[in-house]
């Protein structure tokens, strides 16, 4: 017999709906059981409630205030810090007493650049016209990291490739909804083909964490998320502050037009999870965190299963892996940010200095890299320094994954020679440009990275090449562009991208994204007004979105002035 206010079950999946009527804050029992079976065997901690709020979504389908209620009080946390965390993140449905809930089934379309460019705005459209009937929900959404599939939409958890509106109707149909598993390399074969020997060697003291650090050095290996910083001085630093150390993983690959770290871990994880281990030994770290982003699902069932396996054998007795889930939250890419949300809290930059090297994850000092900068690192051990500084150009060591996507005949994940141009990258890794287009621009380093016309197709794709001309490489996401783009409207919805992410905390990127969009729709070619707003942003903003936020809108200007006008 149900109480008052109590939630008539939805037929299917668990789902709630919400009472007819405000129930304050009078905590519901029966409620609060639920919640409490739900998180049965799980850890109530404070930095488990991004965890705990995805286990409530994932079953309920919404976050229901009642339930919200019941884990601030299962967890001894306030009711306020569980609902600003909750409502911080894209990925948190929170309905409210007396609100309605979201259909069974939500589809997600992106709308970021590369599948804008390949019709998103046609099938949202088409989608919304088709699916009226209160059954299924239309959403767009920021970048999936499949890019070279565009356009892509999430059903559920399940990606459609290439989606038209009949395919995302016909999977929304189904009854499986969760990530289709590609093939990939498991423990058991990596092991068979030399897969943790160098671990074991550093773990048998037949190399010491100085010999690893200077290998590194001299091979070059940087951060391959985005900074560019050189690895082993990382490490280094990191080995130079007292301990305990920990080590974060940074797989929250949000950049829109990039995809690579996506393509290692759905094919060759445990290539990253040696590289971790090796690094996490270095620095003496006793726990390791790979924070993935919610948009990989596939990765994150992969990591789930092998890290079990990891965790169980002898290879991590220095040091345990944790897997945390983001929720949906591009600034979380920003490693302080990341942190923040490790520990169970909205994804806010911090401050910096410190840096994290020194007070870090729960205020420890913490080695943080990106998935690719660890993906290496066995082969580098394995092959040597000179290996790999002679497979990059004169003056780049080494080999970048590029992604590309765009104007091109064959997207994907392309490793080739660091520092190899753009107009090489298109003619000798991508087939050339698509039939009937001719290229005109490209983005070397997705949305943050600017804009550079085809004139400058010869500039070498590496860090510190790029400034000069306004732009960086970033995590080398190149999407390319040809003349049936306008780069007015292709900015516009970069600047979208950012205003939707941008975390809100400080004035600067809240306001000045928002501006910028606002400007660019009503059509403003104030090449003036729009270079002091860029400045602003970047002058005063707190992190790395706010104050690459502008160079879209820079290039524009500088280099596509007949656009702006």
């Amino acid at each position: 017999m149900q109480g008052k206010g109590a939630r008539e079950i939805i037929p299917g999946s668990g789902r709630r709906k919400a009472p007819a009527f405000p129930k304050g804050r009078q905590l519901d029992p029966e409620i609060l059981k639920n919640v409490q079976d739900l998180l049965e065997g799980r850890s109530r901690q404070r930095d488990y409630l991004i965890e705990n709020l995805h286990v409530l979504q994932d079953h309920y389908g919404f976050l229901g205030a009642a339930e919200l209620h019941a884990l601030a009080e299962d967890m001894k946390l306030p009711m306020s810090e569980v609902y600003e965390v909750a409502s911080f993140y894209a990925h948190f449905d929170i309905v409210l007493d007396g609100e309605t809930p979201p259909p069974p089934v939500t589809v997600r379309v992106c709308d970021s650049l590369s599948c804008e460019l390949a019709g998103a705005q046609d099938l949202i459209a088409e989608l919304e016209a088709k699916t009226n009937d209160g059954e299924i929900r239309v959403l767009r959404a920021p970048c999936m990291g499949r890019c070279q599939c565009a356009p892509v939409a999430e059903v559920g958890h399940r990606h459609v490739d290439e989606a038209s509106a009949d395919s995302i109707i016909d999977v929304a149909a189904g009854d499986d909804l969760h990530a289709d598993i590609p093939d990939y390399i498991d423990m058991k074969n990596y092991q068979a083909n030399g897969g943790y020997e160098i671990l074991q060697r550093c773990l048998d003291g037949e190399l010491s964490a100085l010999d690893v650090i200077g290998i590194l050095s001299s091979a070059g290996l940087r951060g391959l998320g985005g900074a560019g910083f050189p690895a082993g001085k990382k490490w280094e630093f990191v080995r130079a502050e007292p301990g305990p150390r920990l080590m974060t993983i940074n797989g929250d690959e949000g950049e829109p037009g990039t995809f690579k770290d996506r393509h290692y871990l759905e094919s060759d994880p445990h290539r990253m999870l040696e590289g971790a281990l090796i690094a996490a030994w270095a620095v003496e770290a006793k726990r390791c965190y790979i924070y993935m982003r919610d948009e990989y699902p596939a990765v994150l069932r992969i990591l789930a299963g092998e890290i079990e396996k990891l965790n169980n054998s002898n290879l991590t007795a220095h040091c345990k892996f944790e897997l945390r889930r983001g929720a949906g939250a591009y600034i979380c890419g920003e490693e302080s940010a990341m942190i923040e949300s490790i520990e169970g809290k909205r994804g806010l930059p911090r401050h910096r200095p410190p840096y994290i090297a020194q007070n870090g994850l729960f205020g420890q000092p913490t080695l943080n890299h990106n998935v690719e900068t660890l993906h290496w690192i066995r082969d580098i051990l394995d092959n040597g320094a000179d290996w790999f500084t002679e497979q990059g150009k004169s003056g780049h060591p080494g080999f970048r994954s590029y992604s590309v996507s765009g104007r091109v005949r064959e997207p994907g994940v392309k490793v080739a020679p660091a520092g190899i141009s753009v107009r090489e990258l298109i003619d000798t890794h991508c087939g050339g440009m698509m039939e009937g287009h001719e290229f005109k621009a490209y983005l070397p380093g997705g949305a943050s990275g600017g804009i550079l016309p085809a004139r400058l197709d010869h500039l070498p794709l590496d860090f510190g090449t790029l400034e000069e001309h306004g732009c960086f490489i970033g995590s080398h996401a190149v999407v390319i562009l040809s003349d049936q783009d306008s780069i007015r409207d292709v900015t516009l919805n970069l600047m979208r991208f950012f205003e939707d992410e941008s975390c809100g905390q400080c004035t600067p990127c809240r306001n000045g994204t928002e501006k910028a969009v606002k400007l660019l729709k009503e059509g403003c070619n104030d090449a003036d007004l729009l270079q002091d707003l860029s400045e602003v942003m970047e002058q005063a903003s707190i992190c790395g979105l706010g104050q690459a936020a502008p160079n879209p809108l820079r290039c524009l200007i500088k280099y596509f002035p007949e656009e702006l006008a």
